[in-house]
């Protein structure tokens, strides 16, 4: 099996695109027959840049693709393979074509063809004479079928009677898309086309340009497109709509890959959680999904929680200071990792322990400055400077014990404490948080949010 991910450098990698690639790297990844014992992989997949688009396809967007590709740990065996690049075979096969017949110049025109088809019916498709000059295009019979056969949707049939003469090449030369994507299919020897459905109506155009050459054509299977949770094609207004996006917004790309993988492949409904290979040992084609998949962000962020709470503290660790900029982060992502689904929700979480109190006048207010908070704090403050040695398991102790002469639920005094310390109502598990924030800080964060609420006016 031979197959090929060919993106156009027109702009970031969309998740789309990346499900793409990620399906052929699962297809060339996929166990193969060994050789005396030896595993092996069923296939070789190819990259290839379609940049025939010289305006767009600049080299920053070439980078994007790969830096994209690279962080989703997609590898590629053969390429990249510039489309650009292959221009003198391209003019090869053009020329092959019009010597044979199966091509001819044209100077027909838009209006040219709606005037044919005004005369011949507006399911004719539109048929000329060669000319000395002008674009090329490709002879489609009149008579039989175009038939995509399509590993997902079955056989699709095309009367070859309703299909216009495609337009394979401008007067100047340059050849097509369809028909350079034809001729590299065929020269890489492309065994299976995968890619997404809004390629479908592509097709008919590349499979008469090899029945024109006489040449074989590949398997196809056109994946069903991503849409949003509202039954909307997938697009920004969903969330983020490319790679770097995601990387970004701080989700692991073992996350991202397991995710992407699962929108329309078929696998069991109570299965979730794998690695690349694993993917790979399971995929098949012939499940894919016929319908359009939803890319849930939501759900991405639940599954790259359960990835990231997979890693060691120590790997974490390392992503996390990489992902920040920051080191020294160990003992903050130990009592922290349940409680983030993304390298990004870390931070905001815990920078606290490291920068002060962030300023919440609600939640200082609300937790603090009314319904004796400040009370609370006292004692709390008391129980703590008591606590010996000063461990979240002592922490503990002297926290309950506060809780137990108040007779309160617990969030009476834990807030108030967390607030102190942090600033707002959300931090790691209080005990921890205040063992690893230290006696002295603790107590000093105390003392000034008691100081704050003592200097705040009474009502009349």
């Amino acid at each position: 099996m031979r197959v090929r991910f060919a993106p156009s450098p027109t702009g970031a990698l969309h998740v789309g695109g990346a499900r793409t690639a990620l399906y052929n790297w699962l297809l060339a990844h996929a166990p193969g027959d060994g050789v005396g014992g030896t595993p092996s992989r069923a296939g070789t997949l190819v990259l290839r840049i379609e940049d025939t688009d010289r305006a767009r396809s600049t080299p920053e967007n070439v980078e994007q693709i790969f830096d994209a590709l690279r962080w989703l740990n997609l590898d590629w065996d053969e390429g990249p393979i510039f489309q650009s690049e292959r221009s003198d075979r391209h003019q090869q096969a053009l020329a092959q074509l019009l010597d044979s017949g199966h091509a001819y110049r044209s100077s027909a025109t838009g209006d040219d063809v709606k005037a044919f088809k005004a005369a011949n019916g507006a399911d004719r498709g539109y048929r000329g004479e060669p000319e000395p000059d002008g674009a090329v295009r490709l002879r489609v019979p009149d008579q039989g079928h175009t038939i995509v056969h399509d590993v997902i949707h079955g056989d699709t049939a095309f009367p070859n009677v309703s299909l216009d003469d495609p337009v394979i090449a401008r007067g100047d030369g340059s050849v097509l898309y369809n028909f350079a994507v034809a001729i590299d299919d065929l020269d890489a020897e492309i065994s299976h086309v995968v890619r997404g459905a809004d390629h479908l109506s592509n097709t008919p155009k590349q499979l008469l340009v090899l029945e024109a050459l006489g040449a074989p054509s590949p398997l196809y299977a056109h994946l069903p497109l991503l849409h949003g949770p509202d039954g909307r094609k997938l697009s920004k207004r969903h969330g983020a709509a490319s790679v770097q996006e995601l990387r970004d917004a701080g989700y692991l790309p073992e996350a991202v890959d397991n995710y992407i993988a699962l929108l329309g492949a078929g696998f069991a409904a109570d299965e979730e959680f794998f690695t690349l290979q694993q993917l790979a040992d399971r995929f098949r084609l012939e499940r894919v999904s016929k319908s359009p998949a939803v890319f849930d962000e939501k759900k991405l962020r639940s599954l790259d929680g359960d990835h990231l709470r997979a890693l060691g503290v120590d790997e974490l660790t390392a992503r996390l200071e990489t992902f920040t900029g920051r080191t020294g982060l160990r003992d903050a992502v130990e009592i922290s990792r349940e409680k983030i689904q993304t390298l990004a929700d870390f931070w905001p979480l815990v920078s606290f322990l490291f920068d002060g109190p962030v300023d919440d006048p609600a939640a200082f207010d609300r937790v603090i400055g009314s319904d004796g908070g400040a009370d609370t704090l006292r004692e709390a403050r008391a129980a703590l400077a008591a606590a010996q040695p000063f461990t979240a398991g002592t922490v503990q102790d002297a926290l309950r014990s506060v809780v137990e002469r108040r007779e309160v639920k617990p969030g009476k005094v834990f807030q108030p404490v967390r607030v102190a310390i942090a600033g707002h109502t959300v931090s790691p598990g209080i005990f921890e948080s205040v063992a690893l924030l230290g006696r002295e800080q603790t107590l000093a964060r105390i003392d000034a949010a008691i100081a704050r609420a003592d200097a705040q006016p009474t009502a009349d």
